[in-house]
């Protein structure tokens, strides 16, 4: 920066424009990362030198603008600093006003929070940039609520307005909270609405988060929304941006001899409390009180230490459990049946065959009469000790009720979930006490309620391909593996196929295709689950075409979590069918899917169903590979 002697004027513009094309041709940090501080210094308190800063970034040319304003925006080391820096250089430009209130906010999502804090905070330290201020929450709070962004949108960018949200409420003042407490309203119901419809963990809590710190902003003296989600770093992070953080002040210490004359005078009020606390209960004279005691008070009491507490003796036979489940009203045994079903289920297989789909019935409709801890996983151990005792009838039943009336989501997850665990059981065979030395160990699946399948999947289909990979090092010893028949084998097709049928069919209270696509969304991953279990039984290759046309069908959804369960199916069908039938039985619909596999990978806003897509292609071009060095 450069004197002019003899008070002459003079014009900045060539400056400014030097600034800008070096900013544009990419030596923004170069040159902004020794400006910015040298700047910073001169405005402190030096009104001319804030106007000369304003006349350089206000004479750059409009082509340049955006690479200027996202270099100070950035490197500005505060709100206040960006004000001193810009000026009102938003209010003046209409190009550097749609990169501060248009793109930084709503096109792109790629800044940090310091960055977003910069940016909201300049636009708040001014009464004419206010104003822009409460516009660009309307537009942020417009985008948040909109149900096709929130489909469409990665959960990154939805993260990204959320935390500018949140930031922009930080700087409202009561009168304008007042102002637009109606809109703000209606933003947060039609908002939380779309982002609890999700099917992404993610995603409706952000909603959550974003509802409460509304709710807490326009009833300052009434109830506020609150919703029950995990607090972990992320959640306590968005919930701080709602508060701006006061300048850090010292709290002056006491001088030590002032110190010590307060703590000498606070020690006898202790004492004398405590003394007071001694003396507040009169004593009783012995003679006095014995007389008031009666003669039956003289006993010693029983000592009952030791005594055990006496338990419910639970049901020995199948029949009788049932009897307890549907009828008993004593809560006692009620309680033990449950806990001891599983386990009196495998003891006794041939009585639990003769009324398997009866028990299967039972267990579907139980309600908790007590508060059992555990008692959802118990249940569901019941049911799939029932489904691997008696498969096929007791499959038929539970496919059959998955599309019937009258039944909750909870139930419908609930049967797919059991499917799941039973067909995992039934196609792992026991282990046994030899040992081997293997690097590679057959992996395990786990779906329980609540939890992300599509995690799962990709784990398993990791520990899949690494099955697959020959290592010639040696590895820990572990148990081998029983050699046995997969009793998957000849039920396969009653776990497959009556889940894939009905599914484009809608009731008048489940609708797969229309608002219930979190169900839709878990179906498709158990479908993906069950093809992958199948491998190497009779039945592989027919589910593995029909499961091709299924993921056919639904290839467009708009729900990220059903795409991820439909490129999950993908992987199943490549990993489980034998290669000669892919190709000669599938081969149209495999070079389909190799075409829509590209458009995710280029085109799917979600990152996860980008990463599944590439993971197939590098699938199918593995198997080509190993299709050519087979010899003919």
């Amino acid at each position: 920066v450069c004197f002019i002697p003899g008070g002459l004027d003079c014009s900045i513009s060539f400056v400014s424009h030097v600034l800008g094309k070096v900013c544009v041709h990419g030596r923004q940090k170069e040159i902004l990362s020794v400006l910015v501080p040298r700047l910073t210094d001169l405005t402190k308190s030096d009104c001319i030198w804030q106007r000369i800063c304003w006349r350089l970034v206000e004479c750059v040319p409009d082509r340049w603008m955006e690479a200027v304003v996202l270099g100070f925006v950035q490197r500005a080391p505060g709100a206040d600093t960006l004000s001193r820096l810009l000026g009102n250089l938003v209010v003046k430009n209409k190009k550097a006003q749609f990169v501060v209130t248009q793109k930084v906010l709503l096109l792109q999502y790629c800044h940090t929070t310091a960055v977003l804090q910069n940016l909201l905070g300049y636009l708040s330290l001014d009464s004419l940039r206010r104003a822009l201020l409460i516009k660009v929450l309307q537009e942020l709070l417009e985008t948040w609520g909109s149900s096709s962004a929130v489909k469409h949108s990665p959960p990154e960018q939805q993260q990204y307005i959320s935390k500018a949200i949140l930031i922009c409420l930080s700087h409202l003042k009561e009168p304008e909270i007042e102002s637009c407490r109606q809109e703000l309203l209606t933003s947060m119901m039609e908002g939380v609405k779309c982002h609890l419809d999700s099917s992404l963990p993610q995603i409706r809590r952000l909603g959550m988060i974003v509802a409460e710190s509304i709710s807490s902003k326009i009833n300052t003296d009434g109830p506020v929304l609150k919703f029950q989600y995990e607090e972990d770093d992320e959640a306590r992070e968005l919930k701080s941006l709602l508060v701006q953080t006061p300048p850090f002040c010292v709290v002056p210490s006491l001088p030590d001899e002032d110190r010590n004359e307060e703590a000498d005078a606070a020690l006898p009020l202790v004492l004398e409390s405590n003394k007071k606390s001694h003396t507040a209960a009169p004593v009783v004279p012995d003679e006095e009180s014995d007389a008031e005691l009666d003669s039956d008070d003289d006993l010693i009491p029983y000592d009952m230490s030791e005594d055990k507490e006496l338990k419910t003796k639970a049901p020995v036979y199948i029949r009788d459990c049932i009897e307890v489940l549907t009828g008993s009203e004593d809560l006692d045994k009620w309680e033990a049946t449950v806990k001891a079903l599983e386990s009196l289920v495998r003891k006794n297989p041939a009585a639990t065959r003769e009324v398997s789909v009866e028990l299967a019935k039972i267990l579907l409709h139980l309600e908790e009469k007590t508060c059992i801890e555990g008692f959802v996983e118990l249940r569901q151990r019941a049911q799939v000790a029932v489904l691997t005792t008696d498969p096929i009838p007791v499959a038929k039943y539970l496919t059959s009720q998955f599309y019937s009336l009258n039944y909750s989501l909870r139930q419908r997850m609930d049967i797919l979930d059991v499917l799941v665990l039973a067909a995992q059981e039934l196609s792992c065979p026991k282990s046994h006490g030899k040992t081997k030395h293997s690097g590679a160990q057959k992996p395990c699946i786990q779906l329980l309620p609540g939890s992300d399948s599509s995690k799962d999947w990709r784990r398993i289909v990791d520990e899949r391909i690494k099955s697959k990979t020959r290592r010639f090092a040696t590895g820990q010893s572990q148990v081998e593996l029983a050699a046995g028949p997969n009793e998957f084998n000849s039920v396969a097709g009653h776990f497959f196929f009556p889940l894939i049928q009905h599914f484009d069919r809608p009731l008048t209270t489940f609708d797969l295709l229309g608002e219930d696509h979190f169900v839709l969304g878990r179906l498709v991953h158990t479908l993906a689950v069950l093809m992958y279990l199948a491998v190497n039984t009779v039945a592989v290759t027919a589910m593995g075409k029909a499961l091709l046309e299924f993921v056919w069908a639904l290839r467009f959804h708009t729900d990220s979590y059903v795409r991820q369960g439909l490129l999950s199916c993908i992987s199943s069908v490549l990993l489980g069918v034998p290669a000669e039938r892919l190709l000669e039985d599938m081969t149209e619909e495999l070079l389909e899917t190799q075409s829509w596999l590209g458009d995710v990978v280029e085109k799917d806003a979600d990152g996860d169903c980008r990463r599944l897509a590439l993971q197939n292609l590098l699938l199918m071009e593995n198997l080509k590979k190993k299709l050519r060095t087979v010899p003919s």
